[in-house]
């Protein structure tokens, strides 16, 4: 077989993008929980209100990542917007009934986050919320009665909203400190439940949504390197008290990557293609490999970035680094020096690609593309020669319910087919070291680029639109069937 026994075949959810229940259980207010809903053609938008008028409005992603908020305003929650997180597809009410269907699929594993929020609600409290724990510990005990294996990431896409208001989030260096509590506060409640967790979920978004990566309000570059930078350590402090909790414990951690093509053999297209993926690879640069690459610090040289490091920091980053290396990728990019020249891509994350003429793709410009793990495997285990999860790969459809409920969605099946068999290739023909695989949105959730819920990845369907209405009735989908076989015959059986 290609896969080891021991491989871990499950699904990945968020708790921003899941959970719901945004204002129960002693929860405090998360930056996901002030985001609005979008589409394909309108973006995600920021609302704040200025406290020294009571004025209200708000700033779209893309600026906010540009120019961040303006000046004197505060994230904030605007009467009449809808909010797509406050109650999601609503996990927290319906746990049982969603882990016994990743049961019945057979799931190994299942990728979930921890509402930070609603374990410190202000994030810098110096006792947690016992109702928020108790909450988890429910979950991880469902998950146990299945044999399933929680796979953990602490921060994803959500940091408690007090820190961004008060400290202007993972700018401030004051959040290792709020972070590595609520570290240790977890890990040592749910040990012997937990063994594996990530710290921070697609860390190098820092560099393109800073709000979204870490409550980031000023989009400066020295800003974005700051917090990059305190959550590197933060990761090893994590690692470290990892270690000294328990020998069973592992810290991963989790990156964007997709292969960068060249779009034609001109050399100049090659060059951009590596200068592109070097914009993720050196945060795993540094968290994985344990020192700050040679070519990051000549960019950060040349953008005037002048990192503030105290003294201990780069040891401690080389002596802590990763357990084992975990990506989320849904499929290659394309770049050019010709762009403008050429038919742009789109998709998530699309800024500067253009259009892969050699690959098919769906209406939210996802492009099905049948050798993209392999490839990121490869470099991936090359570069680092530490054991990998993919632990994000899939389609978002428009999928339809049928009258008598069923969902007929061959498409993610022959998406899902091409992308395990690419790493079915990476295992069996190159020898990396892959410890499992999650599909992303195993069961229907909220889409983070944006925001709507007919954007649909799961095998799972969940009965809610993007106007928050439905009854949140769950229903089988063709692929999960087929996905059960797969797990069933450790992914074998693909047909």
């Amino acid at each position: 077989m290609s896969f080891s026994e021991h491989f871990l075949w499950g699904g990945a959810t968020a708790a921003n993008q899941y959970e719901g229940a945004w204002d129960e259980g002693g929860k405090g207010l998360s930056t996901s929980d002030v985001m609005t809903n979008g589409s394909h053609t309108v973006p995600r938008r920021i609302t704040w209100v200025k406290p020294a008028t009571g004025e209200t409005g708000s700033t779209d992603l893309s600026t906010l990542s540009c120019r961040g908020l303006p000046e004197g305003v505060e994230p904030a929650i605007v009467a009449g917007e809808c909010y797509p997180s406050h109650t999601a597809t609503d996990f927290y009410h319906h746990y049982a009934e969603d882990i016994a269907l990743m049961g019945e699929m057979g799931f190994k594993a299942f990728r979930l986050s921890i509402n930070w929020a609603r374990i410190f609600p202000n994030g810098d409290d110096e006792e947690p919320n016992e109702e928020g724990l108790a909450f988890y510990d429910a979950v991880f005990d469902e998950c146990a009665k299945y044999g399933i294996e929680p796979l953990v990431t602490l921060s994803h896409y959500e940091t408690p909203l007090n820190l961004a208001v008060r400290y202007g989030g993972w700018a401030d260096r004051r959040l290792i400190g709020f972070f590595e509590r609520y570290a240790k506060t977890v890990m040592k409640r749910y040990l012997g439940k937990v063994r594996y967790y990530l710290t921070f979920n697609e860390i190098n978004l820092m560099s393109m949504m800073p709000f979204m990566a870490g409550g980031v309000t000023d989009a400066a570059p020295q800003v974005r390197a700051q917090a990059a930078h305190h959550q590197f350590v933060a990761s090893a402090l994590t690692v470290k008290a990892a270690h000294e909790l328990s020998p069973e414990l592992r810290i991963g951690q989790m990156l964007a990557y997709s292969p960068v093509y060249p779009y034609s053999a001109d050399p100049a297209d090659d060059l951009l293609a590596m200068e592109r993926a070097h914009d993720a690879l050196w945060y795993a640069d540094v968290q994985t490999g344990g020192s700050y690459p040679a070519y990051r610090l000549k960019q950060m040289e040349r953008d005037g970035v002048a990192l503030e490091m105290e003294p201990g920091d780069e040891d401690l980053l080389a002596r802590y680094p990763a357990d084992f290396l975990s990506f989320s990728c849904y499929g290659g990019s394309t770049v050019s020096v010709r762009q403008r020249e050429l038919e742009a891509g789109s998709g998530n994350l699309a800024l500067g690609i253009v259009r892969n003429p050699c690959l098919a793709t769906n209406a939210w410009g996802w492009a099905t593309d049948p050798y993209c793990l392999r490839l990121a495997l490869n470099t991936l285990y090359d570069r680092y020669h530490k054991p990998l999860w993919v632990v994000e790969n899939g389609i978002g459809w428009s999928d339809v319910r049928e009258p008598d409920g069923s969902v007929h969605d061959d498409y993610r099946i022959d998406y899902l087919r091409q992308n395990i068999q690419s790493m079915k290739d990476a295992v069996d023909l190159d020898g990396v070291d892959l410890m499992g695989y999650t599909m992303w949105g195993c069961i229907d959730l909220v889409s983070a680029g944006t925001g709507e819920m007919r954007k649909r990845y799961g095998f799972v369907y969940v009965d809610r639109d993007d106007k928050g209405e439905g009854t949140l009735e769950r229903s089988r989908k063709d692929s999960f069937y087929w996905y059960k076989k797969v797990i069933a015959t450790n992914g074998e059986d693909l047909s």
